[in-house]
């Protein structure tokens, strides 16, 4: 027995005939290692609702004939739970899975992953002409396929089904370009991931094309080489459904020359970890999700009026930005940053705000400074770093302490508002006994 069986089942799946294992509720089936010999054992997988299957020989079918089904396989296909089917560490002839993929119209499956594969030579696509699939969601990552440009013709014989397709994610995969024709097939496409990649700035004008993805709401571009900050917003002129866009991880710059304009539907921006020193412009005028942490930003001074959620952390703010400029804010973040003091006068005339994440920053701990981050946490959640990474760095007697253990009595914060009431009784009574 392999590790990886042995590692199942001290993950609670039992094993099936041969190399299949389930879960304990038998509602998640995994294979290892696909032949004609273990069919049998694949078999005993056909009550679950997700199937994967790792390794195996599929090259050794791909010049197999494949007839078409009788009635009574067709029936037995549509009777199935199977909803989701996961291929792992296989080499898959292309022309194999051109002939086996037209069956999937007799199942209910709608979600199909491919992972670590590699697809091999090209299929005959035409014979999938205008054929339906209830797929709506398909996953490739860290596949190795022939170039995507020049194969405009085989996504066309795929349109059938890839008109409806709902969600599409290639993700670390070495893709450097999507050709226009491709991105015009799909019309019905809501999210697409093409996160881990190698796309350039020059690559997404194309890629973006005029009646390339129509309906699109939700772009990740994370972890590509792009650089241009103002590129790419040039690029995603035509994507007027956008409201999702995620750049985080790509090291970005500004032209400071352009004055593009954002797609007015952009709701949620990710520019987390892209080596910013300053808040870029023009950011979409609507957004109401801004994610700007982990970069290198020493100040933000931005006004949001529609922004709910707004994440700072991991940056080098020396202050908090003003809560004026974000009347909608619910959600702050400015963890791990150089804040001594929280602007607790502004946010406590923001009623929306509920979430506030500040731990790990250098805290002045003189009686206004740990004062507002105690009256702070009375009234927000101050998330899971409160109390014990709240700690004081100046002054000298409190450093290292925690801020909510600092004393912020009257008495002692404010020892002119006790003393001159008591000297100006002492008077009076001075006063009356003369």
């Amino acid at each position: 027995m392999n590790v990886a069986v042995l590692l199942l089942l001290g993950l609670g799946l039992l094993e099936a005939e041969g190399r299949c294992f389930f879960n304990r509720t038998e509602e998640h089936c995994v294979c290892y290692s696909l032949s004609q010999e273990s069919l049998s054992s694949i078999i005993q997988c056909l009550p679950a609702s997700v199937v994967e299957f790792w390794g195996g020989e599929l090259e050794r079918y791909a010049a197999f004939p494949i007839n078409d089904l009788d009635p009574s396989a067709i029936e037995m296909l549509g009777s199935l739970v199977i909803r989701k089917i996961i291929f792992g560490d296989l080499l898959v002839p292309e022309i194999l899975l051109a002939r086996v993929l037209r069956f999937f119209s007799y199942t209910q499956v709608q979600e199909l992953v491919f992972e670590s594969c590699i697809f091999e030579g090209r299929g005959n696509w035409a014979e999938m002409a205008g054929q339906g699939l209830p797929i709506l969601s398909l996953h490739f990552h860290n596949v190795t396929s022939a170039p995507l440009t020049g194969r405009e013709q085989d996504f066309s014989s795929l349109s059938g089904w890839l008109e409806i397709l709902q969600e599409l994610a290639v993700t670390g995969s070495h893709v450097t370009s999507l050709p226009c024709g491709i991105g015009r097939v799909f019309r019905a496409l809501r999210s697409l991931d093409v996160s881990q990649n190698s796309l350039g700035d020059e690559s997404l004008m194309p890629a973006f094309c005029e009646g390339a993805f129509p309906q699109l709401q939700v772009l990740s571009l994370q972890r590509n080489n792009l650089t241009s900050y103002h590129s790419v917003c040039e690029s995603m002129q035509l994507l007027r459904e956008l409201q999702h866009l995620d750049l985080s991880q790509n090291k970005l710059m500004a032209d400071p020359s352009s004055s593009c304009q954002w797609p007015v539907a952009l709701r949620i921006f990710n520019l987390s970890n892209t080596g910013l020193d300053e808040v870029l412009t023009p950011l979409p005028s609507n957004l109401e999700v801004l994610d700007m942490s982990c970069n290198h930003l020493h100040a933000v001074d931005i006004s949001l009026s529609s922004l709910k959620k707004l994440f700072l952390s991991q940056n080098v703010l020396q202050a908090a930005p003003s809560m004026r400029n974000y009347p909608m804010l619910d959600t702050l973040h400015l963890d791990n940053n150089s804040i001594a003091e929280l602007p607790w006068d502004e946010v406590k005339l923001l009623g929306h705000l509920r979430d506030v994440a500040a731990a790990g920053n250098p805290y002045n701990c003189s009686c206004s400074g740990a004062g507002g981050v105690q009256a702070l946490a009375g009234l927000v959640h101050l998330g899971q770093g409160w109390p014990q990474d709240y700690r004081c760095h100046s002054p000298p007697h409190y450093q290292g302490r925690l801020v909510k253990d600092v004393p912020v009595s009257v008495l002692q914060c404010n020892s002119a508002a006790v003393i001159a009431p008591v000297c100006i009784a002492l008077a009076l009574v001075g006063v009356a006994g003369a």
